[in-house]
């Protein structure tokens, strides 16, 4: 059973509909799913949250805080811990809640918190349904990579017979089944990422860097693995986590540790996109003990630290994709050409470092992508989860030549 283990968020609306959400949380329970349910204020008005506590085997969650026993309901758990999350009955006004990314109840917060997949479950009456507000607003979560279960045509709670009616839960089920099922395009791939930056050693307690994330490659690596891919990431230090099962991580600090990780899992993957911000210099002696200061001037030799992407690139073997990143201030085609050659890369992915929003440390990404065909795509920005999805769409493009 595709939906056996998964968490589920189910957020009910209200909608006359709700009672159909009592059906659906029993389906999921049955399809060994785990379901946690999150109410809004004015669902409560059609199906009481008992209902959906016993069905769940969960309490339901309706506000941040809880008066009586003072826990605080987190959102961001909400959407750490669910795979996926289904609006059903999602109103016209939480429809345009979540478009818009007005958070001002707890489904709306923990919407805006889903690391997982959204589905929705749009229900009202057919005028509210076919107004151009209401399109635009579907339109807006389905370009954000929601997936919208559209409603069917009958009678209506108004009287009226028309489209607005929310689609049956057995749809529903089969909709959420059937993207669990749906076959990964990466599936039976490994995908090597590198991501973060460097830290190449002065003494014990400083170090040479760079202000890279890490959010790129992170996104990148949990873009692979949800194509269901085989993801080695590679990873300097960064405080972020990966999510799903399917990445492996592998934690490094230096260049050098970088190099001798990629080199180890090249040979076995189909892919690799070097993400990473490797530092470009080190020093050429690292002290065993701490420099302290002193009145005369200090000066650190350096030496440049080994190219990967280079070194991979001599290995390469035919059908393997490679993947650069160039992240330059000025001169940015040009330079990305001439590293795209010399690597012996499949294409490069440009940004530039100066660039508001598009730089180190941001969640968002404006990037042009260079083949060594010579072909030239630039994107808009857009948030790094959807740039990853861009890169790997371009990787698949490649891996399997006849979809292009």
């Amino acid at each position: 059973m595709s939906l056996k283990g998964k968490n589920i968020l189910l957020g009910v609306t209200g909608g006359i509909a709700a009672y159909k959400a009592a059906n659906l949380t029993r389906l999921l329970v049955k399809e060994g799913a785990s379901v946690k349910v999150v109410m809004t204020p004015a669902a409560k008005q059609f199906v009481a949250p008992l209902t959906f506590a016993t069905l769940s085997q969960n309490p339901v969650l309706t506000e941040f805080f809880n008066p009586e026993n003072g826990e605080w309901h987190s959102h961001v758990k909400l959407g750490v811990w669910a795979d996926a999350m289904i609006v059903a009955p999602a109103t016209a006004n939480t429809i345009a809640k979540m478009a818009n990314g007005i958070a001002d109840n707890l489904l709306t917060t923990s919407y805006l918190s889903m690391r997982g997949k959204v589905f929705v479950a749009p229900a009202m009456d057919l005028d509210m349904y076919a107004h151009p507000t209401t399109r635009q607003n579907i339109e807006a979560l389905k370009s954000v990579g929601n997936i919208i279960i559209e409603a069917e045509s009958g009678e209506l709670a108004s009287g009226l017979n028309g489209k607005g009616r929310m689609a049956e839960p057995e749809t529903i089920l089969k909709a959420m089944s059937d993207y669990f099922e749906s076959d990964k395009p990466l599936q039976g791939r490994t995908v090597l990422v590198t991501a973060g930056p460097t830290y190449e050693k002065i003494d014990p307690v400083r170090f040479i860097g760079n202000y890279s994330s890490g959010k790129m490659g992170f996104a990148l690596a949990e873009a692979a693995a949800e194509a269901g891919a085989n993801v080695i990431l590679v990873a300097g230090p960064t405080k972020l986590t990966t999510l799903n099962p399917l990445i492996k991580r592998v934690d490094v600090e230096s260049a050098q540790q970088m190099l001798d990780a990629c080199s180890q899992h090249f040979n076995d993957c189909n892919a690799a996109v070097m993400a990473a911000a490797v530092a470009d210099y080190r020093p050429a002696v690292q002290a065993e003990q701490k420099i302290k200061k002193g009145s005369a001037p200090m000066t650190i030799a350096l030496e440049s630290t080994p190219d990967i992407a280079s070194t991979l690139g001599k290995m390469k073997r035919p059908g393997q994709v490679l993947v650069g990143f160039a992240l330059e201030t000025e001169n940015g085609v040009a330079n990305a050409i001439e590293k795209l050659k010399k690597k012996n890369l499949d294409f490069v992915v440009l940004n530039n470092a100066t660039e508001a929003g598009a730089g180190f440390n941001c969640d968002t990404n404006h990037i042009t992508i260079i083949k060594n065909s010579g072909e030239q795509i630039d994107y808009p920005m857009k948030d790094k989860k959807l740039v990853a999805n861009d890169i790997i769409n371009q990787i698949l493009l490649l891996l399997t030549p006849e979809k292009q």
